[in-house]
């Protein structure tokens, strides 16, 4: 019987680096996929639809939405993101672990709908730090970034919600932090129960 994938919902403040870490989470452990969100908000220049997201209409998330399709969803600055559930369920149920990139709206939702899921929290070394980071990818208005600085301390506010933190102050030092959560998690005496039992009989 394959075991099924472990569920990882990443979160942190937009600028914080959780995007490259995902990606490196995956490009590091066979048998680990990357969720690609749904989004109604344009792609921005290097996006592809099906790559980085799956690119819809308002109408399309919403009738999405309207039927129970996905996992979680949220409105973020007045565009909607959403994970789909049978993409989610489909991964786990072929044994694979499967990594989404959520804010701590969808990890909320997620947590309550997969209990078992474990929730990563990406902290900034400082606002300070954050500050610049968001100013150097020279992709927001200065508007943006005030809202994305605001929003950041309310997410920051929520990490009571979440089962881990880490503070990204070195991409490397972080990746291994992650993978190290990851390889505990997975070794968890209720996660081993089928081996151990398994191991018991033989």
């Amino acid at each position: 019987m394959i075991k099924k994938g472990l569920l990882i919902a990443v979160s942190a403040p937009s600028g914080s680096g959780k995007t490259t870490l995902c990606r490196n989470i995956v490009s590091s452990r066979p048998n680990t996929t990357y969720s690609i969100s749904a989004t109604t908000r344009p792609a921005r220049k290097g996006e592809k639809d099906g790559r980085d997201y799956l690119f819809l209409s308002r109408d399309e998330f919403e009738e999405k939405k309207q039927k129970g399709e996905f996992l979680e969803w949220a409105s973020v600055f007045g565009e909607y993101y959403g994970t789909l559930r049978q993409l989610v369920e489909n991964t786990r149920n072929e044994g694979k672990d499967i990594v989404l990139n959520i804010d701590v709206q969808g990890a909320s939702q997620v947590k309550k709908r997969c209990p078992e899921a474990v929730l990563i929290f990406i902290l900034p070394p400082s606002i300070g730090i954050l500050e610049q980071r968001l100013r150097n990818r020279k992709s927001d208005t200065e508007d943006e970034i005030l809202k994305r600085l605001q929003l950041a301390r309310t997410e920051i506010s929520k990490i009571d919600n979440y089962d881990y933190i880490v503070v990204n102050k070195d991409i490397k030092d972080s990746v291994d932090k992650l993978l190290a959560i990851i390889t505990a998690e997975k070794s968890k005496l209720e996660r081993m129960r089928g081996e151990i039992d398994a191991s018991c009989r033989a």
